[in-house]
């Protein structure tokens, strides 16, 4: 099936589920949609980076410091963050990826509903081709720098989310940055 005809719900500005539309048409229409991101650690506490193929839909060729997508229609933001995460890393039987925090990501690209999710990863991965042109586990500290001094064109939702999880993790006395 081609991405652009998945069938996904549109919601409004308090996350509720008001119908129904194509990928391709949410995108068109910048309709509020919902996302997960889900940040992917190693035994190495390394974050898993990726740059996306020129192919994709939104955000072509940029950097990723999350694995995640959009949900489709009737389905919940744990179940899509695990089912992302599993097809984008190439992994089956990963652990269910935790809840951090929850906002309304609104700039390049539109709108849409962010869940940022965490998960530690021993697996081998095998990312999906069609998804990711490159892919490494990251220092946390080479992310940071480079988050910081745009040495890589990172998805705009993504770099959004990265902010805010480091921040959240500051606030709560967490040293995962």
């Amino acid at each position: 099936m081609d991405p652009a005809d998945e069938v996904l719900d549109v919601v409004d500005r308090e996350d509720r589920v008001t119908g129904r539309a194509r990928r391709g048409e949410v995108y068109a229409r910048g309709l509020l949609h919902r996302c997960v991101f889900v940040r992917v650690r190693d035994a190495e506490g390394r974050i898993f980076v990726h740059r996306r193929t020129a192919s994709k839909l939104v955000f072509p060729s940029r950097y990723d410091m999350f694995v995640g997508g959009v949900l489709g229609a009737g389905e919940d933001y744990a179940r899509a963050a695990l089912r992302e995460a599993e097809e984008e890393l190439g992994v089956s039987g990963l652990a269910r990826p935790t809840p951090v925090l929850k906002f309304l990501y609104e700039g390049e690209g539109g709108a849409w509903w962010s869940y940022v999710y965490e998960v530690r990863c021993d697996l081998p991965v095998r990312p999906q081709v069609s998804e990711v042109d490159w892919y490494a586990f990251v220092d946390g500290a080479e992310v940071a720098r480079r988050a910081a001094d745009g040495s890589w064109p990172w998805v705009p939702d993504g770099l959004e989310a990265y902010r805010r999880l480091e921040e959240h993790h500051r606030g709560r006395g967490h040293g995962h940055g």
